[in-house]
């Protein structure tokens, strides 16, 4: 059993995913990562399907050196954004695979959020590229590990109104007399 890097505070409401050393860019699927956090399953599904038609994009907040400015990334409250189709499709798989486990746990599984998701690093995959002159260069992929954990949602119940004990009602002039007792003032508004 692999150890994730977060506990789930009710392991008997939460279900895990998670893939190892995935052919997918690493800072593109940390961003897309970062944009489902805390989303319930079913609005993050949508999200990532209408990525990979590339209805809405994917904010780059932190590896978006050279990236371009895009309409879509207003309603994040960004400019620049992105739609990195194949890390969208593994989260996709992920997100399935996190159901199905929920399904085997018996989780209602219409009310689970993405409590965490965290993307690491792999091993750098090598290959070369040839150069001018007889030089030879790295080219090297960036893999990355994938872990999601997804907590079942309590319905949030309203609280019962109780009812309010109503202030006693003090004269102006007691208060004023309160006032020049303690503070030697005739008239509070004025000192």
């Amino acid at each position: 059993m692999v150890r994730y890097s977060l506990d789930p505070e009710n392991p008997t409401k939460s279900c895990k995913s998670r893939g190892s050393n995935l052919r997918v860019h690493f800072k593109n699927t940390r961003e897309t990562a970062q944009a489902i956090k805390g989303m319930h399953i079913r609005k993050a599904t949508k999200y990532l399907k209408d990525v990979t038609l590339k209805k809405q994009c994917v904010p780059f907040r932190r590896y978006n050196g050279g990236v371009g400015r895009c309409a879509q990334a207003k309603q994040w409250g960004w400019t620049q954004g992105r739609w990195p189709k194949k890390s969208a499709e593994f989260l996709l798989h992920m997100l399935k695979n996190a159901e199905s486990n929920a399904e085997l746990k018996g989780l209602d599984v219409d009310s689970l959020v993405i409590e965490h998701i965290q993307v690491n690093k792999a091993p750098k995959m090598r290959r070369r590229t040839y150069r001018a002159h007889g030089r030879i260069n790295p080219y090297m992929s960036s893999p990355c590990h994938i872990e999601m954990i997804l907590t079942e949602k309590e319905q949030i119940v309203p609280k019962p109104e109780e009812e309010v004990a109503q202030k006693k009602k003090v004269k102006k002039q007691v208060l004023l007399r309160v006032f020049w007792v303690f503070f030697g003032v005739k008239n509070p508004e004025f000192g």
